[in-house]
C-alpha cells in the first residue's frame, strides 16, 4: 500500500466511523429505533419525572429526624438516578422527585414502600398466608436504622458452584455489633425480615457474622427479585417510618423550550469553535474539528450506554470536556509549529509535536479526572451527575486528541498535504516579564477579592443573606392548584399548555408579590405546582383569593405547603468535602509528577483564586444571579478548568528547566515558559468561552444565570494560569531554596 492510498484509507475510515456513530447517535438502527441522543435520560429540570410524597407516621417528628430522613432518602433514590431530588414539605412530609424514568409506575411501586423494617426470630412471630407478620415489638432484635446499605449481587453457591442471586446487607457500626451478637446466639435459627408488617424473607443463620456484612441467598429466582428486596431494605433503613400519601408524574421545571434553546446554542457554539480552530490552526484545525465531531458523537453514545441522567450541571461537564478536548489539540498544534520553526519536515514535526505534548495532556487530564472520581464517590445529587459527564468527557477527549487527530493528520500528509504553510510556523516571541509584573497582578487580584468581600457584606446588610439563594438552597412555598374539567388551558388528556402555565405562574407571582417562581405540572391531572420563596400567611391568603377569583378554583383545590431546600445541608457538606479531598489529591499528584511541592501549592492557590472570583460575580450580581443547584456545578467546572490550564504552563516550566544551563535565571525560565504557552492559553479560553457565551445569549434565564458566572470563571482561569500560577511558583520555589540553604 503506497503512501497516498494509505492516506485515503485513513481519512475514509475516520469519516465512516464518524458517520456511523453520528447515525447511531441521531437516528438509531433498525425500525422504530431512536438515536442515542434521544434516549439520553434528562433530569427533572429538563424533562420532569415521578414525584412521591411521604408522611411520617410519628405524630411530631423532630427536625433532626426529618433532616436525617431526607438525606438518607436522597442516598437511596440515587440508585434510580443521581439527579433525584428530595426535600421536606411541611413539618412531617418528604417529597421525592425522580427524573425522566422509562417506567414511572415501576418507580412509584419501588418508592411507594417506605414502612418500618424490623428483624425478628421466626419463632417469635406468626406469619399468615398473605405474609402478614404478628409479633411483640419487644421481640425486635434489629431495625432499619442499623442498616447502612443493601445491594443485589451474584455469588457462587459453595456447594454446587452455580451462580446465584443474593442480597448483600451492610450494617452500620451499631448494627454490626448487634447483628454479630444475634447471629452468634441463634445459629441454625431463621431470622425473619419484616417490612411494613409483612415478611420479606426468613433466612437461616448459618454461622456467626461479626464483620457487619450479611448475605441473604436461596430465594431469588431472578436478579430483579434480589434488586427489589435490596431496594426494600435500603428504603426501610430510615430514621422514620413513612407512608405514601401522594404519587404523580410531574412536568419539567425549565421545560422543553429551555432544552431546545440550549441545544441550538450548543450547536451554534460548536460550529463557531470549528470555524475558529480552522482559522487559527489551518489544516490541523480542520483535523481537530473532525475529531471533535467524532468526540461529540461518542459522548452521546456513552451518555446513553451508561444511563447517565443529564441536567444543566451535567451539560456543564460536557462543556468543560469539549474545552479540554480543544485544549489538547491546541497544545499539540503549538508544539508542531515550534518543530516546523526549527526546520523539521511536517511528518517529523507531527511525530515530535505529539510526543512533547503528551505529558502536558496526560497530567492536565489526569488531575481533572482525579477530581471527577472523588466528586462522584464523595458527592451526591447534582455533584455526582456533573462528575459522571466530566469523567466521560475527559476520557473520550484524551482518546480523540491523542489518537484520532494524529491519525487524521498523518492521513492528510500521506495525501500530499505536507507543505508547512498548511500548518503554520511558530514565530519567535520575545519573553514577557510576567515575574516582574507580579505586584500588579497582586493588586488586580486584591481588588477582586475586596469586591467579593464587599459584595457579600452588602448583601448581608440589605437582605440578611450573603448571596441570593434560590429555592434549591433556601426552600420556600409550594402552591398546588387543581383546576376543574371546564378550565381553559388544558388539552383532552388534562395537560396544561405552555402559555397557560406561564399565565398562572405570573398570576401567582403578582398575587404574592414575589419576583421569581418555578412551575411544573402533574401529568393528566389538571394540576399545576408553583414554587416560590416562603410566603407569609397574608401572602398565602392573597394567592388563594386571587387564583380562586380568576380561575374559579375552590379553596379546597389550592394547597400551599412550606418546602425545604432540595440541596440539603448534608449535600452542601458532601460537595465541600469532595472538593477539599479532590484538591488534596490533585496537589499530591502534581507534587509526585513534578517532584516539587511548590508546583502543587501554586496550582491550588490559583484554583482558589478563580473560585473567589466566581463567588464575587454571584455576590456583586446578586440582583439578577441566584445561587441554585447550578452554583455547585459552576464552581466545580472552574476547579477542573483552572487546574488543567495551570498544568500546561508548569509542564513547559519543567521542560525548560531541564534544558536550561546552570546560569539561567529561574525567572527567565518562567517568563519564557508562560510566553511559549500563551497562544494555547488564550485560544483554549476563547473556544470554551464561545460555547458558554452563546448559551448566555440564547439561553433562558436559568441557563443564563449559570453561564454568566462561568464566563467570569473561564476568564479568571486564563488570567490566574498565565499571570499568577507561574509567578507564585517562582516565589515559593525561591523561598524553599533559601530555607534549604539556611539549614
Amino acid at each position: 500500500m503506497n503512501s497516498k492510498t494509505k492516506g485515503i484509507f485513513q481519512i475514509l475510515l475516520i469519516l465512516l466511523v464518524t458517520a456511523a456513530m453520528g447515525v447511531v447517535a441521531y437516528t438509531g438502527i433498525g425500525a422504530g429505533k431512536r438515536g442515542s441522543a434521544q434516549n439520553i435520560r434528562l433530569g427533572l429540570d429538563l424533562a420532569g419525572g415521578v414525584s412521591v410524597t411521604y408522611e411520617a407516621t410519628k405524630e411530631n417528628p423532630t427536625a433532626q429526624e426529618m433532616s436525617d430522613t431526607v438525606y438518607k432518602m436522597q442516598k437511596r433514590v440515587e440508585n434510580e438516578s443521581t439527579e433525584a431530588s428530595v426535600y421536606q414539605e411541611g413539618s412531617n412530609r418528604v417529597t421525592v422527585d425522580v427524573p425522566d424514568v422509562e417506567d414511572p409506575q415501576a418507580v412509584l411501586d419501588k418508592l411507594g414502600k417506605a414502612g418500618a423494617l424490623e428483624f425478628v426470630l421466626q419463632t417469635d412471630c406468626q406469619i399468615a398466608e398473605d405474609k402478614t407478620a404478628t409479633y411483640d415489638k419487644e421481640k425486635v432484635l434489629l431495625d432499619g436504622s442499623m442498616i447502612s446499605t443493601a445491594e443485589a449481587t451474584t455469588q457462587q453457591d459453595s456447594q454446587t458452584g452455580v451462580a446465584e442471586n443474593v442480597v448483600k446487607i451492610t450494617f452500620n457500626g451499631k448494627g454490626a455489633k448487634k447483628f454479630g451478637n444475634v447471629t452468634s446466639d441463634h445459629v441454625g435459627e431463621a431470622l425473619s425480615i419484616i417490612y411494613d408488617g409483612k415478611e420479606v424473607s426468613s433466612p437461616v443463620i448459618q454461622t456467626a457474622i461479626t464483620d457487619g456484612v450479611a448475605i441473604v441467598s436461596g430465594s431469588f429466582d431472578k436478579f430483579s427479585d434480589a434488586e427489589d428486596m435490596a431496594a426494600t431494605l435500603r428504603i426501610g433503613a430510615l430514621p422514620l417510618e413513612l407512608k405514601n400519601i401522594r404519587s404523580n408524574i410531574v412536568g419539567a421545571k425549565l421545560g422543553f423550550t429551555s432544552l431546545e434553546t440550549s441545544l441550538y446554542a450548543g450547536l451554534i457554539g460548536f460550529i463557531l469553535v470549528i470555524v475558529f480552530m480552522i482559522v487559527m490552526y489551518r489544516l490541523p484545525g480542520a483535523a481537530a474539528s473532525l475529531a471533535l465531531v467524532l468526540y461529540v458523537a461518542a459522548t452521546l453514545l456513552a451518555l446513553n450506554a451508561l444511563d447517565v441522567t443529564l441536567t444543566l450541571p451535567g451539560i456543564a461537564g460536557v462543556i468543560l470536556a469539549i474545552g479540554m478536548a480543544v485544549d489538547a489539540n491546541c497544545i499539540i498544534f503549538t508544539r508542531i509549529r515550534e518543530e516546523l520553526a526549527t526546520g523539521k519536515t511536517v511528518r517529523s514535526a507531527i511525530k515530535i509535536g505529539f510526543e512533547k505534548a503528551l505529558s502536558a495532556i496526560i497530567d492536565g487530564n489526569v488531575t481533572t479526572l482525579i477530581a471527577a472520581v472523588v466528586l462522584y464517590i464523595k458527592g451526591s445529587g447534582t455533584v455526582m451527575g456533573f462528575a459522571q459527564t466530566l469523567a466521560i468527557g475527559i476520557i473520550l477527549s484524551m482518546f480523540t486528541a491523542i489518537f484520532v487527530t494524529r491519525w487524521i493528520l498523518y492521513g492528510l500528509v500521506s495525501l500530499g498535504l505536507d507543505n508547512p504553510k498548511f500548518f503554520g510556523v511558530q514565530r519567535e516571541r520575545k519573553a514577557i516579564n510576567f515575574v516582574g509584573n507580579f505586584k500588579k497582578y497582586i493588586v488586580i487580584s486584591g481588588v477582586l477579592f475586596l469586591l467579593c468581600i464587599g459584595g457579600l457584606i452588602f448583601n448581608k446588610v440589605q437582605t440578611g443573606q450573603i448571596l441570593n439563594y434560590s429555592l434549591d438552597f433556601m426552600g420556600g412555598s409550594s402552591t398546588s392548584i387543581t383546576f376543574d374539567e371546564n378550565a381553559q388551558g388544558f388539552d383532552g388528556s388534562g395537560n396544561a399548555s405552555a402559555d397557560f402555565k406561564t399565565e398562572v405562574t405570573d398570576a401567582v407571582k403578582t398575587a404574592a408579590g414575589v419576583p421569581d417562581a418555578e412551575i411544573s405540572d402533574v401529568a393528566g391531572e389538571r394540576t399545576l405546582i408553583i414554587r416560590t420563596v416562603d410566603l407569609t400567611e397574608d401572602q398565602q391568603k392573597t394567592v388563594v383569593t386571587a387564583i380562586g377569583e380568576k380561575y374559579g378554583v375552590t379553596k379546597e383545590n389550592i394547597e400551599i405547603e412550606t418546602i425545604s431546600a432540595s440541596v440539603s445541608n448534608e449535600m452542601k457538606t458532601d460537595a465541600v468535602i469532595a472538593v477539599i479531598i479532590a484538591a488534596i489529591c490533585m496537589l499530591i499528584y502534581i507534587w509526585i509528577r513534578f517532584k516539587n511541592l511548590a508546583f502543587g501549592a501554586s496550582s491550588v492557590l490559583a484554583l482558589i483564586h478563580d473560585v473567589i472570583v466566581v463567588l464575587m460575580v454571584y455576590a456583586v450580581g446578586s440582583a439578577f444571579i441566584s445561587v441554585g443547584s447550578t452554583f455547585i456545578a459552576c464552581m466545580l467546572t472552574i476547579v477542573g478548568y483552572s487546574i488543567n490550564a495551570t498544568i500546561v504552563i508548569f509542564d513547559r516550566v519543567r521542560e525548560n528547566r531541564k534544558k536550561a544551563g546552570s546560569r539561567t535565571e529561574v525567572a527567565d525560565i518562567v517568563n519564557e515558559s508562560i510566553t511559549q504557552t500563551l497562544s494555547r492559553s488564550i485560544n483554549t479560553s476563547i473556544t470554551t468561552l464561545i460555547m458558554v457565551v452563546v448559551l448566555a445569549i440564547m439561553g433562558v434565564d436559568a441557563v443564563r444565570q449559570f453561564a454568566i458566572p462561568l464566563i467570569a470563571g473561564i476568564i479568571s482561569g486564563c488570567y490566574s494560569s498565565v499571570c499568577l500560577a507561574g509567578t507564585v511558583w517562582f516565589f515559593l520555589n525561591k523561598i524553599s531554596k533559601k530555607k534549604a540553604k539556611s539549614k
